[in-house]
């Protein structure tokens, strides 16, 4: 049986894969618990002067979860840049609000669907210093590479941070607090 086919069939996660799965679940789950108890109103409000709103912040961690698990398994193009791609950065300000339709319950569920994806290319890489070099865009230094771990770890710090501006903006809207 072949590393790879071993690490597919992992039921359980030790050391540092076990130790990343943890970190990406309990930042994910501060994430979402800053949407308990609201409606698809409310987590589309904006309560500071910024364009955030608590069901933005989780799509943007989602499509950054997304593309960057893309990145890690050799999807190079999906973290390409251009700001001349009208569409392209479009969706990316869309990421940030809520749109008419969209429901509260049907972001939470897409961020799951990425979640499991990132779950399951933890689970199934028997290497984390696999290497991949990073795209041209003015935020990454030219030449540089990325390994399997490195993306993970951008993951969760993304996540982190995007938590704590969830805890601001629900504190805003009643008071709850998801961390303090």
């Amino acid at each position: 049986m072949s590393t790879t086919t071993e690490a597919a069939q992992r039921t359980e996660l030790t050391g540092e894969y076990a130790d990343l799965h943890e970190q990406l679940a309990h930042l994910r789950h501060f994430l979402r618990f800053t949407t308990r108890d609201l409606t698809d109103e409310q987590v589309g409000l904006r309560t500071t002067a910024s364009e955030l709103c608590l069901g933005g912040l989780i799509k943007h961690v989602t499509a950054v979860e997304r593309a960057w698990v893309a990145f890690a398994r050799g999807d190079h193009g999906v973290m390409e840049w251009n700001p001349e791609d009208t569409a392209v950065m479009a969706e990316r300000d869309a990421e940030f609000r809520m749109l008419p339709g969209e429901t509260l319950a049907g972001v939470l569920g897409e961020y799951a669907v990425v979640a499991a994806g990132t779950d399951e290319l933890l689970a199934s890489r028997p290497d984390l210093d696999e290497v991949h070099p990073l795209p041209d865009a003015p935020w990454f230094e030219k030449g540089k590479s990325w390994s399997t771990r490195r993306v993970l770890l951008h993951i969760a710090a993304e996540t982190a941070q995007h938590a704590g501006h969830a805890d601001i903006i629900r504190e805003a809207i009643d008071g709850a607090k998801s961390m303090g």
